[in-house]
């Protein structure tokens, strides 16, 4: 198992909603989820392999800017 965090643009709910369809779209991706709260929007991915390049198009194709976090 894979634990990937990024720091995202996303700045609400519907920023995630627009997310959600690519992100789920991953099979790999056994689970996510996005720390509002934080100053970086962590979001945050359990997948069963890296999928890191996915993860960041499919943020990036709905309009916002995403970093891998080492």
């Amino acid at each position: 198992m894979e634990e990937l965090r990024f720091k995202t643009t996303l700045k609400c709910g519907g920023c995630e909603e627009k997310v959600t369809p690519g992100l789920n779209a991953i099979n790999e991706v056994e689970e996510w989820d996005v720390d509002l709260d934080s100053d970086d929007k962590v979001l945050s991915v359990t997948a069963t392999k890296d999928v890191s390049a996915q993860i960041i198009e499919a943020v990036e194709k709905v309009g916002f800017e995403i970093t891998k976090i080492d």
